[in-house]
C-alpha cells in the first residue's frame, strides 16, 4: 500500500521568514528565529493529520501504539503512588498489600477509610459546581458518543479513585487506568480528526494498554477492550488492539517484571470428573454476582433514604467500611494482597464465608457511599473466596472425591469476575496468562460459560451496563447506537412544506395547487398551530363539486395529533409513520405551539435509515467500500 504524497507547505508570507534554498528540501524552512521553524514543523504535523492519519491504518496502529507505552508508564506511576499511600496512611512495611491484612497499624483501618471519605466528598462537591455533567467512561463513549472522552474529566474521575483506593474503601483501581487509557487515545483522534470508527477503536486501544499495564496480561487487555469497550471482534480493531497490548505488556515486563495479579507456584491438578463441579460453580457464581450487583444499588438506594447530605456519604461509608475492616482487614483496597494469601495460605471455612459476606458488604457500601472505583479486582477476590468455601463444602459432603483446592480458586475468581464484569474471555485469558496451565484454562472456560448464560438470561446486564440502566441510559454495551440519537428528524426534515390556513376554502385551495403541484399541505390553525394534512388528490375529487366556497381545508384535515419533533431519532419517527399509516409527516417546533417547521417522509427517513446501517456494517468489517 503507497501512502499519500506529503502535501508541500505554503509559503510565509512574514518579511524576514524566506524559503531556504536547500537541495532536496521538501519544505520550505523559514530562516531567522526558531519560533517559525517550530510553527513550519506544527503546521507539517496538522498538515499529515488531517491528510494521512484519516485514511491510512498504519497510522492508527502508531498512534494506538505510541499511547500505549504512554499508559503503560502512567498506569506504573499511579500503581506506585497507591503503594506509596498505603504505606504511609497504614503504617504497612514496604511492599506488603493492604489487602493481605497484616503489618497494618491498631487504629488505620477505621479511622483513615472515613478521613478519604470526606476529602473525597468535598472535593466531588466542589468539582459537581464547576463542572455538573457526569463523567462519560470508555464503554458509554463508544456506544453513544463514536468514542469522544474528555481528558479533563478522565484526570479528575482518575484521582477521585486514586483517593478512594488509597484511603482504604473497598474498590479497584482498574476503572482510573481504563478511564485514562482511553482518554489519552480518544483525545489523541480527536486532535487528528479520525472518523467515528476508528476513534471507537482507538479508545478500545486505550484501554486494553490499561488493563495490559495492569494485570500484565497482554491477551486479557486485548479481550477487555473487544469485550466491553468496543463491543464486538473486528478485523479491522484486531491490529490496533493488539499491538497496543503487547506494546503495554512489553514496557511492563520490562520495567516492573513478569508478576501479574496472582501467582500459583504449585502444579494444578485437574481431571474429567473435575468438570461437572466446574459446572456447579458457575451457577452458584451468576448468583453471587447477581447478588453482588443488587446489593451496590441497595446501598445506594439506603444512603439516599438516610437523607444523609451528598458530601457527606462517603465519609459516612468510609466509617462503616472501617468498622468492618476493624474485623475483616482484607476487605480494604483492591484485593490483589488477599487474592495471593488464599491461593498461597488459604483461610479457614467458618473465616470464608464471613470474609465473603463482607467483602460483598464493604464494596457494596464503599461505592454505594460515593466511592470511585470499580469490581474488577473486588469480583477476582470474591471469586477466590467463593471457590474456596465450595471446595470446602464439597469435601465435606464428598468426602471420598479428591478435588484440587487452588483449581477451585481460580475457576471460581474468573466466574465470579465474568458475571460481575461481563467480560467472559478476559477472565479465561487472565488465568491463563497467569498460570500457563491449559487444563485448568479449560476449566475455567466451562464455568465462565455457565456463569455468564445465566446472568444474561436471569439479569441482562453485566454491572457496569447495570449502573448505565439505574442511570436511565438505554446501554447494553459498547455497541454503537449514537449514531441513531444523532440521526434527528432535524437533521433529516426538508423545509420547504407547503402549508395554508384551516379557513381557506376548497375552491381557492384548488385554484392555488392544482392537481399535480404537490402531494399535500398542512393546515394550521388561527393561532398558527399545526392542525392536520390535506391530500390535493381529496381536494380534487371530482365528487366534491358543491359547496367549494363553503366548505374549507380545516374540513379535510386529517392526522392533527400526528406530528414529529426535530430531536426525535430516525427510529421513533419510522415507528410513527407505521403507525399513522401516512407517507409525509410534519415536524413541529414543540408539542406546545405545534408550530410548523418542516416535513418529514417515510422514504426519506427509510433511505437514510439503510445507508446509514450499511455504513456502520462497514465499518465494523474494515470495509469502508463494502456497498459501493
Amino acid at each position: 500500500m503507497s501512502l499519500p504524497p506529503i502535501p508541500l507547505l505554503p509559503k510565509r508570507k512574514d518579511a524576514g521568514d524566506r524559503p531556504s534554498e536547500h537541495p532536496g528540501s521538501l519544505h520550505p524552512v523559514p530562516e531567522g528565529r526558531h519560533g517559525g521553524w517550530f510553527r513550519s514543523r506544527l503546521f507539517l504535523l496538522r498538515a499529515l493529520a488531517s491528510r494521512n492519519v484519516r485514511d491510512n491504518d498504519f497510522a492508527i496502529v502508531a498512534l494506538g501504539v505510541v499511547a500505549a507505552a504512554l499508559i503503560a508508564g502512567g498506569v506504573a506511576l499511579l500503581q506506585k503512588a497507591v503503594g506509596l499511600l498505603h504505606s504511609v496512611l497504614f503504617d504497612l512495611p514496604r511492599g506488603a498489600h493492604l489487602s493481605a491484612g497484616v503489618a497494618i497499624g491498631p487504629w488505620q483501618p477505621l479511622i483513615i477509610p472515613m478521613v478519604g471519605g470526606l476529602a473525597l466528598g468535598i472535593f466531588g462537591s466542589f468539582a459537581r459546581r464547576l463542572r455538573a455533567k457526569d463523567i462519560v467512561d470508555p464503554i458509554e463513549a463508544n456506544a453513544l458518543y463514536g468514542g469522544t472522552m474528555s481528558l479533563l474529566d478522565s484526570l479528575r474521575l482518575a484521582a477521585s479513585t486514586l483517593v478512594s483506593n488509597a484511603f482504604g474503601a473497598s474498590v479497584g483501581m482498574e476503572a482510573a487506568y481504563t478511564q485514562v487509557g482511553a482518554g489519552v487515545t480518544s483525545t489523541a483522534g480527536q486532535a487528528v480528526k479520525l472518523r467515528r470508527a476508528d476513534l471507537r477503536i482507538l479508545v478500545g486501544c486505550g484501554a486494553a494498554a490499561a488493563i495490559a499495564a495492569a494485570f500484565n496480561a497482554p491477551l486479557a487487555g486485548a479481550f477487555y477492550a473487544f469485550e466491553l469497550v468496543i463491543g464486538s471482534y473486528t478485523l479491522a480493531a484486531l491490529a490496533p488492539v493488539s499491538l497496543s497490548a503487547i506494546t503495554a505488556g512489553i514496557i511492563t515486563r520490562w520495567t516492573s517484571g513478569h508478576d501479574t495479579i496472582f501467582a500459583v507456584y504449585d502444579p494444578v491438578s485437574v481431571g474429567p470428573s473435575d468438570y461437572p463441579f466446574f459446572v456447579l460453580v458457575g451457577i452458584g457464581a451468576a448468583i453471587l454476582g447477581i447478588a453482588t450487583m443488587k446489593a451496590v444499588t441497595l446501598a445506594e438506594r439506603l444512603f439516599r433514604a438516610a437523607h444523609v447530605p451528598g458530601w457527606l456519604r462517603p465519609a459516612v461509608g468510609g466509617l462503616l467500611v472501617g468498622a468492618i475492616a476493624m474485623l475483616f482487614p482484607q476487605v480494604l483496597g483492591s484485593g490483589h494482597g488477599a487474592i495471593q494469601h488464599n491461593i498461597v495460605l488459604g483461610y479457614d471455612g467458618v473465616i470464608l464465608a464471613a470474609l465473603l459476606a463482607a467483602k460483598v458488604i464493604a464494596s457494596s457500601i464503599s461505592l454505594g457511599a460515593g466511592f470511585r472505583g470499580g469490581l474488577f479486582s473486588s469480583s477476582l477476590f470474591l471469586g477466590s473466596l467463593y471457590g474456596s468455601l465450595f471446595v470446602k463444602i464439597a469435601g465435606w459432603l464428598l468426602p471420598d472425591v479428591g478435588i484440587h483446592y487452588t483449581a477451585f480458586i481460580l475457576v471460581g475468581m474468573g466466574s465470579v469476575a465474568a458475571a460481575i464484569v461481563g467480560a467472559p474471555l478476559t477472565m479465561v485469558m487472565l488465568v491463563q496468562e497467569a498460570t500457563a496451565d491449559f487444563p485448568v484454562t479449560l476449566g475455567v472456560l466451562t464455568s465462565v460459560a455457565v456463569a455468564t448464560m445465566i446472568v444474561r438470561r436471569m439479569f441482562g446486564h453485566s454491572f457496569a451496563t447495570w449502573r448505565f440502566h439505574l442511570r436511565g441510559l438505554p446501554i447494553h454495551g459498547a455497541h454503537d447506537i449514537g449514531w441513531i440519537e444523532n440521526l434527528t428528524v432535524g437533521r433529516m426534515m426538508r423545509r420547504d412544506a407547503k402549508s395554508v390556513p384551516a379557513s381557506m376554502s376548497l375552491a381557492e385551495l384548488r385554484r392555488m395547487f392544482p392537481l399535480g403541484s404537490a402531494k399535500q399541505v398542512f393546515v394550521f390553525d388561527e393561532r398558527g398551530a399545526y392542525a392536520g394534512i390535506v391530500t390535493l388528490s381529496a381536494v380534487h375529487d371530482p365528487t366534491l363539486q358543491e359547496d367549494m366556497e363553503q366548505r374549507t381545508a380545516g374540513d379535510l384535515a386529517r392526522a392533527a395529533d400526528a406530528v414529529l419533533l426535530p430531536g426525535q431519532n430516525v427510529r421513533s419517527a419510522l415507528k410513527l409513520f407505521t403507525d399513522t399509516e401516512e407517507e409525509s409527516l410534519p415536524v413541529v417546533e414543540s408539542a406546545t405551539t405545534k408550530r410548523l417547521v418542516g416535513y418529514l417522509t417515510e422514504a426519506y427517513a427509510l433511505r437514510r435509515y439503510n445507508q446509514e446501517l450499511e455504513r456502520k456494517r462497514a465499518e465494523e468489517l474494515g470495509e469502508r467500500h463494502l456497498f459501493g
